[in-house]
């Protein structure tokens, strides 16, 4: 039996671990990068807290002491389910017994003018390499000519009031104000501004209303400027325009916006829903296709009387192992089980000793030191999931939660990140 796996992310890590060295089963991971990236973690990369190498994990590597699994670094052109095929850009076609997508997501820009081409989204290690790169490129650049301040140099832009944008928004602001003095002396600070966007009227609005009222008084104590009920209307290279009329000189927008899914749910005549994701059963098969998956962030998986379960790491890890397990059911001669997920609540990391979490059935809301340990233990788990080194995951933890701000202010040596040069001629 062969199973070809499309994306390296959380559900097809977990579906090619639960099948690999199972008798008879061979299995094809492809993966446009070739390596795993721990997504939860990429503002963390973006703001200099931690590395790249931390947050990647090579899938030759995770998968070298499983013989029947090929992890394959290439492209996925196109999908045919009824002949369940998978086409490499290269022209090689992959026939398989079962079909798995679990490409993920990328960014949803929602048609607003210039953010595909000016905003940095903030979905992969290179996404994330490219904000920190920019940081230090506008550092380094008002470091000698200080002038730059009047053109919003220091204007600092974040778009979408979820989790991606609440994270990303504090880490900035605790970079700014505490990491920055030690490694940017002489700088005027005083006249940076992180400015969070939203379109909606409150923050975490997957969360409760206190939890959201929390993330805000949270974000403010680190300097953030909240701009709510207010959307992007355009974004130049040198400043964004908002619909009440608001023009912020910038020359960094992180895009957490939204999301949608991967490209490839798009080839093949899937059936799509929300977000163009793929529409899947209660066993987590397209409809019409018995023998295709569809998991994670790719697909809409439906729950109880939900439309569809949240983009969550801990969805897509339970999904792909669900999947694994349906496939081998099925190769035995059993009926597979429809898809029950264990809920491990929601939680978010505004900054340092500023966590939030809601757990349990009753989503028990909790912050400071027991959300940042349920953040702590939901990540391990997830970490666990993909063979990666648990010991010193809790080692950064702890480091992180405890470390002076200087420290960090070692991952911000130029030469760390090689970045494009900003035209700061370039007008809107």
């Amino acid at each position: 039996m062969r199973v070809v796996i499309v994306g390296g992310g959380f559900a097809g890590v977990a579906c090619a671990k639960r099948l690999a060295n199972e008798s008879g089963v061979r299995v094809d991971l492809i993966d446009r990068a070739g390596y795993h990236q721990f997504q939860p973690l990429l503002y963390q990369v973006a703001t200099a807290e931690l590395t790249s190498e931390d947050i990647r994990f090579d899938l030759c590597r995770l998968f070298r002491d499983s013989p029947n699994v090929t992890v394959r670094k290439a492209v996925v052109a196109a999908v045919d389910p009824q002949a369940r095929t998978v086409t490499l850009d290269d022209g090689q076609v992959l026939a398989a017994d079962h079909l798995v997508l679990a490409a993920g997501a990328q960014p949803n820009f929602f048609n607003t003018p210039g953010a595909a081409e000016h905003a940095f989204p903030l979905y992969s290690v290179d996404d994330a390499q490219a904000v920190r790169g920019r940081i230090l490129t506008i550092l380094e650049d008002v470091k000698q000519r200080p002038e730059l301040v009047e053109q919003g140099a220091l204007n600092f832009v974040i778009v979408g009031g979820g989790p991606t944008g609440v994270e990303t928004a504090g880490a900035l602001g605790e970079l700014i104000h505490d990491v920055l003095p030690h490694a940017y002396r002489g700088l005027p600070l005083d006249r940076a501004q992180v400015i969070l966007v939203d379109a909606g009227p409150a923050l975490l609005t997957a969360f409760s209303a206190q939890a959201g009222g929390y993330a805000a008084t949270q974000l403010r104590k680190r300097g953030v400027e909240l701009r709510q009920n207010t959307s992007v209307k355009q974004i130049d290279p040198d400043q964004v325009t908002l619909s009440d009329g608001e023009v912020i000189k910038t020359r960094l927008v992180v895009w957490g916006g939204g999301e949608k899914a991967a490209a490839v749910a798009a080839t093949g005549g899937l059936p799509t829903g929300h977000g163009g994701r793929v529409t899947v059963g209660g066993d987590l098969t397209v409809p019409g296709f018995p023998h295709v998956y569809a998991l994670g962030d790719v697909a809409n998986i439906p729950s109880g009387d939900e439309p569809a379960l949240p983009q969550l790491g801990s969805v897509a890890q339970q999904s792909g192992r669900w999947a694994a397990d349906n496939i081998l059911a099925e190769a035995r001669g059993k009926t597979p089980h429809p898809f029950h997920y264990r809920d491990k609540g929601i939680m978010a990391m505004i900054g340092r000793k500023a966590a939030i979490a809601e757990v349990g059935a009753h989503r028990h809301e909790i912050h400071g030191d027991f959300a940042f340990a349920a953040w702590l233990g939901v990540h391990m788990q997830l970490l666990d999931s993909i063979g990666a080194q648990l010991k010193a995951y809790a080692a950064w933890a702890q480091e992180f939660y405890l470390r002076p701000d200087h420290r960090s202010a070692e991952l911000l040596e130029p030469s760390r990140v090689d970045s494009p040069r900003i035209d700061w001629d370039q007008k809107g």
